[in-house]
């Protein structure tokens, strides 16, 4: 596994199906992040974060398993419509929420103890939608698949995670740093918007381990 030929694989693969993408997915993450904020003007930002995960777990099951979808049918020379894409997306919904929930919560406990445990978690449950939409697994069939498939593989696979969303963590640090404390809230939904889109990267990323990973071995992993 080369993480800079899987990087630029990636960005060719995202910059050049971008427009398709952002009909796709940009919708959904724009709603997932005015639901968030409107649940955050309601309840107070520290009483809100439960309803906020709901409001992840609404939508991103559903823009996540679209995209999914997509890059696998591009990766057979497939064309899916959007309208196609989405339906068959609706189908995977009840499971990828759950699956989403699960993934939250683990990574959540990983976090309560240090940053590496949460990172750990996050690389060991990286294949986990993949499995479930490609392979039809169920939630706890595929988060088990995808600790074992990543066996052996944590340091590649965390330093290609790292180099997409740590810039993207930093940049949206910064940004919130720059407005203040309490930034415009249509602002805020812009720009929670732009950085979840962009964060999508990583999901083309992942199909690519995915697909290596997944694939008949012709050697052992160190």
């Amino acid at each position: 596994m080369n993480p800079l030929n899987l990087l630029r694989d990636t960005w060719f693969f995202f910059s050049r199906n971008l427009p398709t993408i952002a009909l796709l997915c940009l919708p959904w993450v724009v709603l997932e992040n005015l639901a968030q904020q409107a649940i955050n003007a309601w309840l107070g930002s520290a009483e809100a974060i439960g309803y906020s995960l709901l409001a992840s777990v609404l939508f991103y099951p559903l823009y996540s398993a679209a995209l999914i979808l997509f890059i696998d049918a591009r990766s057979r020379v497939q064309q899916p419509s959007i309208g196609n894409l989405l339906a068959a997306a609706l189908q995977f919904w009840p499971s990828f929420a759950l699956l989403t929930v699960l993934s939250t919560l683990l990574i959540g406990l990983g976090a309560s103890l240090l940053v590496l445990p949460a990172l750990w978690v996050m690389v060991k449950l990286a294949l986990a939608e993949y499995l479930l939409v490609l392979r039809g697994l169920s939630p706890l069939a595929a988060i088990r698949e995808s600790m074992r498939l990543t066996k052996g593989y944590f340091w590649p696979i965390a330093a290609c995670l790292l180099a997409v969303l740590l810039p993207l963590w930093l940049l949206d640090w910064w940004t919130y740093r720059q407005l203040g404390e309490q930034p415009n809230e249509w602002l805020a939904v812009l720009l929670d918007s732009a950085n979840g889109f962009a964060q999508l990267i990583a999901s083309v990323l992942l199909f690519r381990i995915y697909m290596q990973l997944s694939s008949p071995p012709t050697s052992e992993a160190g």
